[in-house]
């Protein structure tokens, strides 16, 4: 490892930078020119010594499974220490998608464990380890080889000493798939054995007891699983029951949406009763590191809490990593609406020379990078409401409300912010937006405002209306002729009574 760093900075590390590009671009890419894109971005930021990584690993292998399901990369150190890393990445969605979609309500065996016993594990954990093994990479430094033929090459080619190191990492579900790896490359034969070691990152369990036994028999080098205590994830699919308490003051509270919800996942497992493999390696224990801006008792600031202690970002912080790069995030456009052939302004971070600039599934070829923070896009042909989003080699900026751009118009309403965001009955609010316009309406939950003022396109000022439960939070939406505005935390209203 680098003399500087922790082993956990720099797989941690290494396991984030799997992200890089991890969906195709909007309008459409080749499976060719998306893996080139996310070989581009990772040999960037593998270079770069101000990372936990200190410029020291280079790529050797990388491949994506059919479909996009699932990733994975070896890099190898350069600095003597004669390490290697395999870094595996789940499916890219939506963490409530990830838990549903594991199946986990069938176990199957899982006889590449090397295990003289039988052993079993998920079908879905099954599925994504197959799709990794089975992954041909289609593009240089190591075209149309496996995972295994790629580490083999590189372990032939590594100095006898000292003896190899290899290092099985990943993030979330990238994690879990690594548990599974690392028993199956530790029975290999290799050209230079090599000894292994474990760490992985807010992972949700492969397997039953079958496999805990077999996983935590095998002399690990380093055998590590580091997650947030306020993590949701790794709690699947052990005590998932336990989240639904979360979270302590400040909050967010579960509400009762979160509560049933969490209950229907729990119930996937049909009975199979999981188990975590590996020493546990806690963090956050004390809940000191939240989203404070979302801590309101809704099933959104549940949901977001949720993501931010399970996103790369958080555990970066928690291991004491700098942040790796992030990709491009698109803050606002302007105009929101217009024709093909205008010129639109788009404010964001994380633009360089090489952003590509989609509006929805419409390519849009003609734009200049102004800066890192203003990019200006002549519109594309296209129609209907679309998200602008704005891709690079670190991957394509998420769809944002204030985001979008409407063809032939109206103007999309979205509401951004709200001021104060708590107050009594009566109170005036005022707020931020676009699309807004005079004959607007205002609801509070459910409750129209009946002192509603139009100012602007940008903004409106409104009076809190009563409720039956003057001590809850509820969200304002605008409403203009059909449209009203998707709600979010942005839009959140806490009574604080009468």
């Amino acid at each position: 490892m680098a003399p500087d760093s922790t082993p956990a900075q720099v797989t941690m590390t290494l396991a984030a930078l799997a992200a890089t590009g991890a969906t195709p671009r909007p309008s459409g890419e080749t499976p060719q020119q998306q893996t080139e894109r996310i070989i581009t971005g990772i040999n960037a930021q593998l270079s770069d010594p101000s990372l936990a990584t200190q410029g020291a690993w280079r790529l050797v292998w990388l491949a994506l499974s059919e479909a996009n399901a699932n990733m994975a990369y070896i890099a190898r150190s350069t600095n003597g220490s004669n390490e290697f890393a395999v870094v595996a990445r789940g499916t890219d969605a939506d963490l409530t998608d990830i838990l549903e979609d594991l199946d986990v309500g069938t176990v199957v065996p899982f006889p590449e464990s090397g295990s003289p016993k039988p052993v079993a594990v998920s079908k879905g954990a099954m599925d994504a380890f197959k799709r990794v093994v089975n992954a041909r990479s289609i593009a240089s430094p190591s075209p149309n080889v496996t995972l295994a033929q790629a580490l083999t090459a590189a372990l032939n080619s590594a100095p006898s000493s000292p003896q190899p190191t290899v290092y099985l990492t990943g993030h979330s579900l990238g994690g879990c798939i690594a548990t599974m790896l690392a028993p199956y490359l530790q029975a290999q034969t290799w050209p230079k054995q090599p000894k292994f070691a474990v760490i992985t990152y807010a992972a949700p369990t492969a397997g039953v007891q079958s496999f805990v036994d077999y996983f935590d028999s095998v002399p690990w080098v380093i055998d590590e699983r580091h997650n947030n205590a306020y993590d949701l994830v790794p709690h699947a699919w052990a005590d998932l029951d336990t989240t639904a308490g979360w979270y302590p003051s400040p909050g967010p509270q579960a509400t009762e949406e979160v509560t049933l919800l969490i209950g229907a996942i729990s119930k996937r497992t049909k009975g199979n009763i999981y188990v975590q493999p590996g020493t546990l390696c806690p963090m956050n224990t004390s809940y000191t590191s939240l989203a404070k801006n979302l801590v309101n008792k809704t099933t959104q600031d549940f949901l977001g809490q949720v993501a931010f202690q399970h996103a790369n970002s958080t555990y970066l912080d928690l291991v004491g990593a700098p942040a790796v790069p992030s990709a491009p995030v698109v803050t606002d456009v302007t105009p929101t609406f217009g024709e093909p052939g205008a010129t639109l302004t788009i404010n964001g971070t994380g633009f360089s020379a090489d952003s590509m600039v989609d509006f929805g599934h419409f390519a849009c070829p003609t734009r200049n990078i102004d800066s890192d923070s203003r990019i200006t896009a002549k519109v594309p042909n296209g129609t209907g409401v679309v998200h602008v989003r704005v891709t690079n080699t670190l991957g394509t900026s998420p769809a944002v409300a204030m985001g979008q751009f409407a063809y032939g118009g109206p103007a999309p309403v979205v509401v951004s912010a709200v001021s104060p965001t708590s107050g009594k009955v009566g109170t005036l609010v005022t707020i931020s937006g676009s699309g807004f316009a005079d004959g607007a309406t205002v609801h509070f939950k459910d409750k129209a405002s009946d002192s509603v003022k139009f100012v602007s396109t940008g903004q409106i000022t409104a009076t809190a209306p009563g409720q039956l439960d003057d001590h809850q939070t509820v969200n304002l939406t605008v409403t203009v002729g059909t449209a009203t505005s998707p709600t979010s935390p942005a839009d959140e209203f806490t009574y604080t009574g009468r």
